[in-house]
């Protein structure tokens, strides 16, 4: 298994992430056990309210648990273990390994496993044994599923149950999936909360503004434009979208991009309000837009958007793509423990995320950038004009994409203009995304 390429009778889904661990992560399958989590104290209120709902199934589930000698554990979205319950020799031995609270399970901190590759996929994921990327987790049997934002898809946490030198209940997909069902549907009350509230919100700035104007939520969706807004987004007209799985997308790469860049302003100042401009299909003049937050309870829900305003602070927009233009910005890499690169964001073409660490191909070569997180990569280049977030492992530079090949069940790849002429896949998620930043 570490490192073959002969993968015949293995699950479709554990040879994949298998080549995740190999490939991209690049996890010894000989590590004795998992690492520590990088700290990470703050949670959204809907992070809170998935680890209560989650928790509750989990406490609930310890007695029957520990008759059969399993444990069940809780992790964020980053696969760090936040908390634990069931029999206690189990727990003991889990410990050993790393499986408990405060040690990451993410695939790119151990390869293939039931939590960290649950958060790669949208279904409950089990793994059985010998099929563990980790040797020393051979002797487990462990089942996942993970919860995911209604608004953007990405996971917030992820439940697992765990048992050593024996199979899973016949039962454990079952109240997986109950579980995450049952959690779920609290997101979608609090999702349709937000809508409301955005509904009112909406309402009573209407009376008091005659510029066109929308309701978004935190991804750029529309709860509500009126007459005028909706004809330039080309959504529909005072329609009401509560429900965010069926909420309007709007028809301008740039107004997404501009919201989507509002909710991580809002995210680290909640008194923070700005504007900008973005060209429409109507007018060969860029159009200034102001955007306001909108709170519930403290928590970011969306954005109130108003053309032909301007407020607070003022970001540039590129005309086609959406994507924040900037200024001139440097990347910081490291070629040596004791040297550093100093690179002009045209030079880079991909950064790639392994592990805690973000390697860049480069004009230089491939180098480690000295920021860790791809997150945090993303956010300092937010106003390059050129960086654009395209699968949970990658971000690329737009202006070094030189062919996207279209696969048959309709994935993208892009084709970068680097020497090795990279191919990096574009996540499901982040095809429109992509499709409008290209204008493809």
């Amino acid at each position: 298994m570490g490192g073959d390429d002969d993968i015949d009778g293995v699950r479709p889904e554990v040879a994949i992430s298998w080549q995740r661990s190999r490939d991209v992560y690049r996890i010894d399958p000989f590590l004795a056990e998992a690492p520590n989590a990088v700290s990470d104290a703050t949670h959204s209120l809907d992070q809170d309210t998935v680890f209560a709902e989650l928790g509750f199934c989990a406490a609930a589930m310890a007695h029957e648990l520990a008759k059969v000698g399993g444990v069940a554990t809780i992790a964020d979205a980053n696969g760090r273990i936040v908390a634990a319950w069931g029999d206690r020799n189990t727990r003991t031995i889990a410990s050993e390994g790393g499986l408990a609270p405060f040690f990451s399970w993410s695939e790119s901190s151990v390869g293939t496993n039931s939590m960290g590759t649950a958060l790669e996929t949208r279904r409950a994921v089990m793994i059985r044994q010998s099929e563990h990327w980790l040797q020393a987790f051979h002797d487990w049997s462990c089942g996942a599923i993970a919860v995911r934002e209604l608004v953007g898809g990405e996971p917030i946490a992820v439940l697992n149950i765990s048992c050593w030198g024996s199979e899973l209940p016949g039962s454990a997909r079952k109240w997986l999936e109950t579980s995450a069902a049952r959690t779920q549907n609290v997101l979608r009350g609090r999702a349709h909360d937000s809508g409301n509230e955005l509904l009112a919100v909406f309402a009573q700035a209407r009376g008091r503004s005659t510029d066109p104007l929308v309701a978004v939520d935190t991804e750029g969706g529309v709860v509500i434009a009126d007459d005028r807004a909706s004809i330039i987004l080309g959504v529909p007209g005072n329609a009401p979208a509560v429900d965010p799985v069926v909420r309007w997308a709007p028809q301008l790469p740039p107004f997404i991009h501009a919201a989507r860049y509002a909710t991580k302003r809002a995210a680290v100042d909640s008194g923070w309000t700005g504007s900008t401009q973005i060209f429409t299909r109507f007018t060969d003049e860029p159009t200034s837009i102001g955007i306001r937050p909108v709170f519930l309870h403290k928590n970011l829900i969306g954005h109130l958007i108003s053309f032909g305003a301007l407020a607070g602070e003022h970001f540039p927009q590129a005309e086609t793509g959406g994507v924040l233009l900037g200024r001139s910005r440097r990347v910081v890499a490291l070629r040596e423990e004791n040297r550093m690169v100093l690179l002009g964001t045209s030079e880079v073409a991909v950064a790639e995320a392994v592990g805690n660490e973000v390697w860049l191909l480069t004009d230089e070569g491939r180098l480690r950038a000295a920021l860790s997180g791809l997150d945090k990569l993303e956010t300092d280049l937010s106003d390059t004009g050129s960086f654009l977030r395209v699968h949970r492992q990658y971000l690329v530079n737009l202006s070094r994409i030189r062919e996207v090949e279209r696969r048959e069940k309709g994935e993208l790849v892009l084709i970068m203009d680097n020497a090795e002429n990279t191919m990096v896949p574009v996540s499901r998620r982040n095809t429109r995304a992509v499709r409008g930043a290209l204008n493809i």
